[in-house]
């Protein structure tokens, strides 16, 4: 059996140009496909649904629901969606580095408390509003997060903003908010203090750091770590902006309808405004 991927790579040139405006949409959106029937792909490709059925026709299947149950029995077996490119070898950078990134990914899905991490995502899904604070290394992480969860959800903010210090964001905070807080190895003085304060505030809090965060353990309602060890001199957060993938799509899927209706309304947005290049 042909994957998908496959066959659109090689069916890719004689594609019609509203086909290839399907096809590069589910290139771009490969791992989460399956969240979409034919009817709501069609909506935010922009072409009809006759369309997709033809593109899909093209490409081997039936019809639409044939691929989907392929990319379902691929989901469910463990197996990825996209092929994987062949195993690095040999004792080059390149080599330690991807065994390296393989053993972090390893331990921290390895070591993951699936009934806290459970706990932790219905909290983000019940939330009246979500802070997220990261410094340093950690602002990326904390920025990816952000931009994945207002897609899933209102109410996400990181903090501080510019022009704020944090007093002034976190005062209306209290029992039935959530506040993200991603702090890594190198953090700011300040992090253990404003745990502190939320603490006292009675607000419920995630941490995301390295597993060797020793002074701020105790002051989080959920603790999570994700390692940072490279082969050289800087820190590698790969597996950090892995866990608040997996933190998005478990909120996404935890409240799919009104997920996947936010996420059309900001599509349908997308092409309204024409923010986001149309290929």
């Amino acid at each position: 059996m042909t994957p998908l991927n496959q066959r659109l790579a090689s069916h890719y040139e004689s594609l019609t140009p509203q086909e290839k405006r399907v096809a590069d949409f589910v290139v771009d959106h490969f791992d989460d496909l399956i969240s979409y029937n034919s009817a709501e792909l069609a909506r935010v490709s922009g072409v009809s649904k006759a369309t997709v059925s033809r593109l899909f026709k093209r490409l081997g299947y039936e019809k639409y629901k044939d691929m989907y149950e392929e990319l379902r029995l691929l989901r469910q077996s463990g197996m990825p969606l996209t092929e994987p490119r062949d195993i690095v070898h040999g004792d080059t950078l390149l080599a330690r580095h991807y065994k390296q990134e393989m053993a972090n990914l390893l331990h921290w899905t390895t070591l993951l408390n699936t009934q806290e991490f459970s706990s932790a995502i219905q909290a983000l899904n019940q939330a009246r509003q979500v802070g997220i604070i990261g410094y340093r290394n950690a602002y990326p992480v904390a920025l990816h997060l952000r931009a994945q969860l207002i897609q899933a959800r209102s109410q996400v903010s990181l903090f501080p903003t510019p022009g704020q210090t944090l007093s002034e964001e976190l005062v209306d905070y209290g029992p039935h908010d959530v506040v993200v807080v991603i702090a890594f190895r190198r953090r700011p003085a300040v992090i253990k203090k404003l745990l502190q304060q939320l603490q006292r505030q009675q607000v419920p809090v995630i941490t995301l750091s390295e597993p060797q965060a020793l002074s701020i353990q105790g002051l989080a309602t959920w603790q999570f770590a994700t390692p940072l060890e490279s082969v050289s001199a800087f820190d590698c957060y790969s597996a950090a902006m892995s866990f608040v993938t997996l933190m998005a799509n478990s909120l996404l899927h935890s409240t799919l309808e009104t997920g996947r209706q936010r996420i059309h309304k900001i599509a349908e947005s997308y092409q309204h405004l024409e923010e986001l290049e149309q290929r």
